[in-house]
């Protein structure tokens, strides 16, 4: 199985429950959409001591399947609806476990 991390960092302005709740919404729909995709859960409650607003955590049967979610037009259009317009900065870690 192949795990899918990203953390976000949220332009101020942005940094809300509506947003957040957007994010969560838009890519936990996915399950059952995207091919190979196993497991999905977006985190928007964060302790004190974190430094990212939002975290996506992901497991896929396959790098293959992986590779397939970032081009699905489902995924792509939550990524530009509701995503990426609102996030500073982005960060990734993909592994085999």
């Amino acid at each position: 199985m192949v795990k899918h991390i990203i953390l976000w960092k949220l332009k101020d302005e942005y940094n809300n429950e509506s947003v957040k709740q957007g994010i969560k919404e838009g890519l936990e729909g996915l399950l059952g959409v995207v091919p190979g995709l196993l497991e999905i859960k977006v985190q928007t409650e964060a302790l004190s001591s974190s430094n990212a607003d939002v975290m996506l955590y992901s497991v896929f049967e396959s790098e293959a399947a992986l590779h397939g979610y970032a081009t699905h037009p489902e995924h792509v259009k939550v990524a530009d609806t509701k995503v990426r317009p609102f996030t500073e900065t982005r960060s990734c870690m993909d592994f085999i476990q």
